[in-house]
């Protein structure tokens, strides 16, 4: 089955801009809003994973989010879905914090052709090994931030 290209925005900021602090741990820490172009029709869910593959210890995950309404706007500041556990331990959005310089922030969003059986506080990993075989779009968002020190 072929993979459709959604396309990915936010109000907040621009492909590859920086991230307002706003949505940092420097400021109200909350998530931006995103606009989801070209979701398939026959999309049953969305799923999000926000990472930061820059963190000096690897990849740092800071939104695991799935069984998403399958519609083109997620608010700023919402809990779209069922939340899985980020790299802090915690479940729901972490935002960026980079302890050095600037750091890439990728937002993947993905339309599945079925709902996702995971319990709340589930990781990345649970996610991906769930979804496998059931993405039927794909797109992305990437931004960057750096801490003013």
């Amino acid at each position: 089955m072929e993979t459709k290209q959604m396309t990915v925005t936010s109000p907040a900021f621009e492909s590859e801009g920086s991230i307002p602090s706003k949505y940092t741990c420097d400021g109200e820490e909350i998530n931006p809003a995103l606009h989801i172009a070209d979701i398939p029709a026959e999309a049953i869910t969305l799923a999000l994973i926000m990472e930061d593959p820059d963190a000096p210890k690897g990849i740092f995950d800071h939104w695991i989010v799935w069984n998403i309404d399958p519609i083109a706007n997620i608010p700023e500041n919402s809990r779209p879905g069922i939340s899985g556990k980020n790299s802090a331990g915690k479940t729901g959005y972490h935002g960026p914090c980079p302890p050095n310089g600037e750091h890439r922030y990728f937002i993947y969003v993905f339309a599945l052709d079925a709902d996702i059986d995971l319990p709340a506080g589930a990781d990345k990993v649970a996610l991906r090994d769930a979804m496998e075989g059931h993405i039927i779009g794909q797109g992305s968002l990437m931004g960057v931030y750096g801490r003013n020190r």
